[in-house]
Parts: C-alpha cells; sequence; structure tokens
C-alpha cells in the first residue's frame, strides 16, 4: 500500500477546504469519499447564504471562522469562478417587546468585528423590502451578508486540490480505521489505505469515524430541515436574505434570493437520529411556511418548484469541535451553521495544525486559479458567438428552464474531478432544477453521459450505485 502523510475523510465542503490548504504543501494527501461525487452531504443541501458573522456567541470559534471564512470565500469567487452576490441581509423583529434583542445582536456583531451592521426603522425596513411583515417593527441591517452557491463552491475547492496533487477515491465507505505504529490503516468497502494522519470531516458521520478511534466517545445529532424552492418569476420577492430572529435550535425560517434567481424558503429544525433521513413531510413544510410568514406577507409558496431537506451535523457543544483528539487524528466535526460560511477558514486552521507537526516545504508553484466555466447566456453576445463558432455544442440548448447548453455539460463531464451522474451535473450548471424538473432534458442528458463517459445508457445514473434510469424488464426483454 502506498504511504500517504494525510487522508480526509468527506469530500463536502470542509474536507476539500483543508484538502486545498494542504495542496499547497509537499504533502501527499488523499480524500476518502463514500458517494460518487464531491458535495453529496451536508453541503448540498442548505441555505447557501454567506453569513457575516453577527451570530456566533464571541469568543467561540465559530465566530473567528465565520468572519474570516466569508471573506476569503468572496475574494476565492473570484479566482475560483463560483457565484457569490453580496445581497446583505435583513433580521426581522415582529414585537416591540423584543427590540431590544436587535441591538444585543448588533453588540455581537460588533464584537466579532463585522462590519456595515445598521438597527433599522419599520419605515426603511419598508422602503428596503415592500414585502415585509405587516408586523414588522425594526430590523438589524447587516449589509455584509451573501448569497452563494455552495454546490460550486465545494466543487471549486475540490478541483483546485486535485489540480495540485490531491488524489481523490469516490465510492470509498470507510469500514475501519486501525491504528498501526506510525501510521494508520484505513479500511473501505473495496480496499484499504495506509496515512500518517487521519483528518475527519466526515459531516453527519463524523461521530462514527471518531468512535473507531478514540476512547471518548461523541454523538452527531442530526438536525434536518425542509426548503420550499419557488420560481424565477418571484426571485425578487425579495433582494436580502430575511431572517427572524435567532432561537435556541438556530437562526430560524429564512426567506432568501438564491444566486440562480430563485427563491428559497427554510429551513426548520427537527433533530432526527437517522442519518440519511432526508424526507420532507406535510407537517414540517406546514411549520416552514408558517414561520416564514412571521417575516413576510404571503410567502409566494404557489410558486414551488420542489420541496427538499437537508441534515446538518450538530453536537451538545455550541462550537465546532476541531482538535487533535489523538496523536494525528483531527477531528473536524459538528459544523453546524455557520459551516459554509467557514469552510475556508476551517481549511486553513486544520492545515495549520497537520503542517506544525509534519513541517513541510511550501510547494513553489501553487495554481491559485482553476480554468475558467463558459456559462452562455452570461456572456456579452459577441463573445458567445465566437465560443459557439469554435465549439457548436456551445450552440445547442439541451436544459431549456435554465438555458444549458451541451458544450456545458460536456465541460462539465471533462473537467478536473468531472461529473459522471446526472445529479453531478445538476449540481455544477443547474439541469434539471428549472420548472419542468427534468422532464424535458434528462433524455439527453443521459444521451450525452453515456456518449462522454463511454458507457451503455442502462449504466448511466442519477447519482451513482443503484439509482440507474432505465432497465430491462426480463419477462418482456423490453426497456
Amino acid at each position: 500500500n502506498k504511504m500517504y502523510d494525510c487522508i480526509i475523510i468527506g469530500a463536502g465542503v470542509t474536507g476539500v477546504s483543508v484538502a486545498r490548504e494542504l495542496s499547497k504543501y509537499d504533502l501527499k494527501v488523499a480524500v476518502l469519499e463514500k458517494e460518487h461525487d464531491l458535495c453529496c452531504g451536508t453541503t448540498k443541501a442548505n441555505s447557501a447564504i454567506l453569513h457575516c458573522g453577527y451570530d456566533p456567541k464571541p469568543g467561540t470559534l465559530m465566530a473567528k471562522l465565520n468572519k474570516e471564512g466569508s471573506d476569503e470565500i468572496k475574494r476565492l469567487s473570484k479566482i475560483l469562478d463560483f457565484k457569490c452576490i453580496n445581497n446583505g441581509a435583513l433580521i426581522v423583529c415582529t414585537d416591540e417587546d423584543d427590540l431590544y434583542k436587535l441591538q444585543e445582536l448588533y453588540d455581537r456583531g460588533i464584537a466579532n468585528k463585522v462590519e456595515g451592521l445598521e438597527i433599522i426603522g419599520k419605515e426603511k425596513l419598508r422602503e428596503l423590502e415592500p414585502n415585509i411583515s405587516k408586523n414588522a417593527v425594526g430590523a438589524l441591517w447587516a449589509k455584509e451578508s451573501a448569497i452563494i452557491d455552495p454546490f460550486n463552491l465545494n466543487v471549486a475547492l475540490g478541483e483546485n486540490a486535485y489540480e495540485n496533487g490531491v488524489e481523490f477515491f469516490f465510492n470509498e465507505e470507510v469500514v475501519d480505521i486501525v491504528k498501526k505504529e506510525d501510521a494508520f490503516e484505513i479500511i473501505t468497502k473495496n480496499t484499504s489505505y495506509l496515512t500518517k494522519a487521519v483528518i475527519n470531516c466526515a459531516g453527519v458521520y463524523g461521530d462514527e469515524i471518531h468512535n473507531k478511534v478514540c476512547e471518548d466517545k461523541v454523538k452527531i445529532i442530526p438536525r434536518r430541515g425542509d426548503y420550499f424552492l419557488c420560481d424565477k418569476n418571484v426571485g425578487d420577492y425579495v433582494h436580502r436574505t430575511i431572517f427572524a430572529l435567532p432561537g435556541k435550535m438556530g437562526k430560524g425560517v429564512l426567506v432568501t434570493p438564491t444566486v440562480h434567481g430563485n427563491l428559497l424558503i427554510g429551513p426548520n429544525a427537527i433533530d432526527v437520529e437517522d442519518k440519511e433521513d432526508t424526507k420532507t413531510t406535510a407537517k414540517e413544510l406546514n411549520e416552514v411556511l408558517e414561520k416564514s410568514s412571521l417575516t413576510v406577507e404571503n410567502p409566494p409558496i404557489s410558486e414551488t418548484i420542489t420541496t427538499f431537506s437537508g441534515l446538518r451535523a450538530t453536537m451538545e457543544e455550541e462550537d465546532f469541535y476541531i482538535k487533535e483528539s489523538q496523536d494525528n487524528f483531527f477531528d473536524v466535526i459538528g459544523i453546524c451553521s455557520p459551516g459554509l460560511s467557514s469552510s475556508v477558514a476551517i481549511g486553513k486552521m486544520v492545515a495549520d495544525m497537520v503542517t506544525k507537526k509534519f513541517n513541510p516545504k511550501k510547494k513553489p508553484h501553487f495554481k491559485e486559479e482553476r480554468q475558467k466555466i463558459y456559462r452562455i447566456f452570461e456572456m456579452p453576445v459577441d463573445e458567445a458567438n465566437l465560443l459557439i463558432q469554435s465549439n457548436p455544442m456551445y450552440g445547442n440548448i439541451i436544459c431549456r428552464c435554465e438555458k444549458i447548453t451541451e458544450g456545458e455539460i460536456v465541460n462539465a463531464i471533462r473537467r478536473p474531478l468531472g461529473a459522471t451522474t446526472v445529479e453531478g451535473i445538476k449540481k455544477r450548471l443547474g439541469v434539471t432544477m428549472g420548472r419542468c424538473g427534468g422532464g424535458f432534458c434528462t433524455p439527453k442528458i443521459i444521451e450525452i453521459l453515456s456518449r462522454e463517459l463511454g458507457v451503455d445508457y442502462m449504466d448511466v445514473t442519477k447519482s451513482g450505485e443503484g439509482t440507474n434510469y432505465l432497465y430491462f424488464n426480463n419477462k418482456k426483454g423490453a426497456k
């Protein structure tokens, strides 16, 4: 077995952030992911908000890493080519008796070195957001809050780490970890790996990985949140991200535009036992609707395209759990909100912990940018025409709802760590996320995947093993 310096378990946004930071050094690094692609767990189903940092308790890791991470993600969005829009947020108060809580949040934000905070009254609030609740009496306006494309943040960091020498292994679920004399053997369903250090970024499964190695046991509680995703024709129902005052279960239900032009409403917070329990229920969706109606008049859920839910990893402690729990075994777990906003700062913190121990040299030629993605409908017309002349695939629209061309889909498949499934293309480009839910374009995408990957139509999947679209009915021998 090849010996690695570090193996990271989990290819969500935390795992790839750590991988990208470590790829700046002369280290042999690999990432193991149990699913078929990057971004398959918590990162793929969240609110897509870049929190500016007024919420975490001053002095916590959350407070420090939220602010650092959010600033760095804004910078990286230009270098690594993913969407980030500084739209600002409003934390809305609907009860005169609670107005003092806005001041508490403001003070907390100042303690966390957040800029652009202002407390506003109801007139200013109405002026900014005409659809705000009639009961709103004031708000904290957080001008540095932003919305982001979490899928492409994850993909961009992963691609960049890969281009800088990190190896990625998919469909590699970790079954056991055995401590050897001066290394760990990580046993997966298919094979085993040797490494000097293990970095546990396994999301809701982080406790199971920790408990295989460490004497002290930890428990992660998956917290489920349901969402409504509404059509682009109501994407400007609000312009800023609208929050209610936070409660003990988190930041509560929000109403926000997305970087893709939709409107997103959610999440509630339900603690569940099952780490794969991402069902949505009428009861919980009703709760989301009720709570969103407290801050926004008549949320337009008649325009819903889809509902979905995601799980965030919470722990007893009200903070991220980032530490060297045993010699050369690093835990990066309990990464709930503001985990997305903190991700790249978490990566830096963990890389600092690892490099202090291994003392590796910095690589002289770290490649900071990734190859550009051409989004044909976002380009000036003359540039788009030139691209189509040089590659006619960019003139063939496949996903009509989201205006995505064959050229973009082929690029998503051929890129470093490219897509191998319909869901992989969906995360990278937004195909099938429109009004028709993939009704028109899915067969064409299956065709393109089959051609590009050199596999039979029957073997093209939605999201990895066991999710094939087509199968034979043996009785009739028909497709």
